[in-house]
């Protein structure tokens, strides 16, 4: 995941990636930081260092030299540093003397490590007891840096005002080769360093994010139907959140089966002056008698209709409901067979390979198979059958029967409210419609087609607990 880049939109997303690309960035940058800080401050250690060993060997040249009476300069005693004695062993001195007359360098004296070359400097001349440097081509093609000065000697016979220059030179790889090596053990040791701290910052993520995972879980759970509640314990940081999410949930539960007891309610105070109607016009056998009849009977199918509606909208804010199919069919079934013991029909099922589950209410379940099984059991003529599938999250659940079916240019007609297929079979046409919507309010779906069987077919789809 951290690999590769990242569009604004992914990186942004996700606070997995944004911790991740923020901290290893920060690390990364600290490390750069800190390693050319570290390689400055040794390259500035050994520079100094290296200066400061030519400025003793320099000062030991001087302090050994002397000049007999001829004018001749020589050492009282030999350079301490054995380097000085093997060729082009990288540590270099030389004494010249300046002629004050043509203010040339004549050269005197030299380290045997310079074997047959000589240190060739640029011309200038140094004030007595000034100190030079200068960077030079030495021997074996290498590069020097040298330190000279000069020293006159004063008040002796015969040797007033002579003026020799003294020279001490290296090599500037003893110089390069310590930091090139203290360098790339740096960068070596800063970058195991790196990738432990990013292998520690990986793990500190995956483990500080994982209850937002558990979480996710939980809350999966109580989509799918598995869990009223989310379950179990988080941290001190997301319990708070789990607390007042499962009272919400309680709440809105509460909400609903108030608002089921006022529907219960109100239909029962309806259903009760219209059963008194029903009655009294019952015992007339008048045509103003009939129409109230037939008008209470319209009333109580509306009433049912919509307070079945409004019920299962309300029951569709509480997650967690889950309802097995296999229960409620077979219930609805023996119903179905005694409905219609005297026509013998054969109702078959085939259940799914999966356990089938809605996900939702078992009244709204048989509300909607109900409909659809006495639709299919009125027009049928010895045999329906019911399918049971379970694919992608979603319940599949097919009706056949063998009557005479729908014409394909009539079957969307009898799926709105009010719409009979034939107007001498009993009915109020409300059942197809109340499926329909109850189907919609929970993102499902209705579908009639020619069944194998010669009559109808319902394909209904409903969202399916995991």
């Amino acid at each position: 995941m951290i690999g590769g880049g990242f569009s604004a939109p992914a990186w942004r997303g996700s606070l997995r990636l944004r911790l991740l690309l923020g901290t290893l960035g920060w690390i990364a940058l600290t490390i750069v930081v800190a390693g050319l800080a570290l390689g400055g401050l040794f390259r500035q250690h050994v520079a100094l260092q290296f200066h400061s060993e030519l400025t003793t060997h320099l000062d030991q040249l001087v302090a050994h030299l002397i000049v007999d009476e001829n004018g001749q300069p020589s050492l009282s005693a030999a350079q301490s540093d054995p380097r000085f004695s093997k060729p082009y062993s990288g540590l270099y001195w030389q004494v010249d003397r300046l002629d004050s007359e043509a203010g040339n360098a004549v050269g005197l004296l030299r380290s045997r490590s310079l074997w047959d070359d000589v240190l060739r400097l640029p011309a200038d001349t140094p004030g007595n007891g000034e100190l030079h440097q200068h960077r030079i081509a030495g021997p074996d093609d290498s590069t020097l840096s040298v330190l000279e000065r000069v020293v006159s000697i004063e008040g002796a016979a015969g040797l007033a005002g002579r003026s020799f220059r003294l020279v001490v030179g290296a090599d500037e790889q003893q110089l390069s080769a310590p930091v090139e090596r203290f360098s790339g053990m740096l960068w070596l040791a800063l970058g195991l360093l790196g990738l432990g701290l990013g292998l520690a910052v990986v793990i500190q993520v995956w483990v500080g994010l994982a209850p937002l995972k558990r979480l996710r879980g939980a809350l999966a759970a109580v989509r799918s139907g598995n869990a009223q509640q989310l379950a179990g314990r988080f941290p001190a940081e997301v319990q708070p959140l789990v607390d007042e999410f499962n009272t919400v949930l309680a709440q809105n539960a509460e909400v609903v089966e108030r608002a089921r007891t006022q529907a219960g309610n109100l239909a029962h105070s309806l259903k009760t002056p219209l059963s008194v109607i029903a009655n009294a016009a019952s015992s007339d056998t008048g045509e103003l008698a009939q129409l109230v009849g037939a008008q209470v009977e319209l009333a109580r199918t509306q009433i049912d209709y919509h307070l079945s509606r409004s019920r299962v909208a309300a029951s569709l804010r509480v997650p967690g409901a889950r309802t097995m199919v296999a229960a409620v069919l077979d219930g609805l079934l023996r119903v179905m067979r005694r409905i219609h013991a005297d026509r013998e029909l054969e109702l078959v099922v085939h259940p799914a390979a999966l356990p089938a589950v809605f996900r939702g209410e078992a009244q709204d379940l048989q509300e909607i198979l109900g409909n659809l099984l006495d639709n299919a059991c009125k027009w049928a003529g010895r045999r329906v059958e019911v399918s049971l599938a379970v694919r992608d999250g979603e319940l599949l659940i097919t009706l056949d029967d063998d009557g005479p079916g729908i014409a394909e240019g009539e079957r969307q007609r009898v799926l709105y409210r009010g719409e009979r297929a034939d107007e001498q079979v009993p009915g109020s046409g409300l059942g197809l419609a109340i499926v329909v919507d109850l189907t919609r309010l929970y993102d499902g779906s209705v579908e009639l087609a020619e069944s194998p069987l010669g009559g109808l077919r319902v394909r209904l789809t409903l969202p399916a607990a995991v």
